[in-house]
């Protein structure tokens, strides 16, 4: 396995067949309180924490024991931002060309979990092909390993936008793509393509608001849905009960997402003063999802401004929620993340708690997050 910040993981759904199991913990990281509980046992029944006991404490004979002594537990981590299907390569565009569904998702198995083994044990897909739909599925029937997904499907795009499937393509090969292909042009677009992802057995709703950087559209910034379009998402995901998401580097871009509706704004990288206090205004999260060393134009112009308007947007009050856009960085390294954003000043507890319980509550999980009677038993150990 790629060598990760974990020493060892535990996804205790998949412990034995035992009546309970005892987890002796050395350390516990208790994230709402931020404080360190030693020497305790955490009971597990089924998917469950049944029980936190003081010391190091055994069931009966039927019963599993696992020594984590030397270890300091933490709840699970929840990524509000991954790819779970790709991972960016030289081969990138060509391979839309040359991958069959089934390439894709066979592939997008390894992805999940390389994240689930590096700690993640839930995350939020921001789009795909589709297959992360079927890998959601696989996941939950126990076919096969991997975290907890809830996805978008395929984002959200207008025509020519950061998320049009034909964008570099042939006048031949690029036709003219509407809502069920995620391409929206007028809020009647947006209202059919929510009810498709829907349909579709998506969990949540992405737009991209401005352009991208690692698209082969012209601009990274330019906003590309109006304030109506927006709206007209944003009101029918929450008839269909989907958190939104807006990945938005441009300002004008930003403020049409959260104007229009929009929960969480990924990246965020050009905003400012007056976008973060429409954010702490409306209530809306940052995840601002550190970009990893790209050659192209379009990078090197955003990357290095990530860290300043972070370091800003939080100073400032503005919510962060955790996410890392893996698949566009590797995936299995999420747990980076934690490290940028503290360098950025964010203490290390709150980076945690970003990943846990402000993750849980956007998610509407109410027993993730937390090492907690109650709560499922998502657990991970580290040295």
């Amino acid at each position: 396995m790629k060598k990760s910040l974990f020493v060892l993981f535990l996804f205790v759904i998949g412990l034995a067949n035992a009546q309970d199991t005892y987890l002796q913990c050395g350390k516990i990281v208790d994230v709402e309180s931020g404080k360190i509980l030693s020497e305790k046992t955490i009971i597990v029944s089924r998917n469950k924490i049944k029980e936190i006991k003081n010391g190091y404490v055994s069931g009966n004979d039927t019963d599993m024991v696992v020594d984590l002594k030397s270890k300091t537990i933490l709840p699970g981590f929840i990524d509000m931002h991954v790819h779970i299907e790709s991972e960016s390569s030289p081969s990138r565009y060509l391979e839309a060309f040359t991958l069959n569904e089934a390439d894709v998702a066979f592939q997008s198995t390894v992805y999940a979990k390389r994240t689930l083994m590096a700690g993640f044990t839930t995350v939020r897909d921001l789009g795909g092909s589709g297959v992360n739909i079927a890998l959601k599925k696989a996941i939950n029937k126990g076919t096969i390993v991997g975290p907890r997904i809830f996805t978008a499907g395929k984002s959200l795009a207008s025509t020519g936008g950061h998320a049009d499937p034909t964008n570099g393509r042939s006048q031949e090969l690029m036709g003219d793509p509407g809502p069920k292909e995620g391409v929206v042009n007028s809020p009647e677009d947006g209202r059919k393509a929510v009810r498709q992802r829907y349909k579709d057995g998506a969990d949540v709703i992405k737009i991209t608001a401005t352009g991208g950087v690692l698209s082969v559209a012209k601009s990274g910034q330019n906003p590309q849905f109006t304030i109506e379009e927006i709206k007209a998402i944003t009101d029918t995901a929450k008839d269909y009960g989907m958190l939104t998401a807006a990945h938005a580097h441009g300002d004008e871009g930003m403020q049409r997402a959260i104007l229009g509706g929009i929960k969480t704004i990924e990246h965020g990288t050009l905003m400012s003063e007056e976008t973060m206090d429409l954010m702490i205004k409306h209530n809306t999260f940052m995840v601002p999802n550190y970009l990893p060393p790209v050659v192209a134009k379009k990078a090197l112009e955003i990357g290095p401004k990530l860290n300043e308007t972070f370091a800003k947007a939080y100073k400032k009050g503005v919510s962060i929620a955790f996410g890392t856009d893996s698949g566009v960085s590797p995936h299995g390294d999420n747990a980076k993340e934690f490290v940028y954003m503290n360098k950025a000043g964010m203490p290390v507890i709150e980076t945690l708690r970003s990943a846990t319980i402000t993750n849980a509550m956007l998610l509407g999980e109410a027993e993730l997050g937390q090492i907690k009677e109650g709560y499922i038993a998502d657990i991970v150990a580290v040295n």
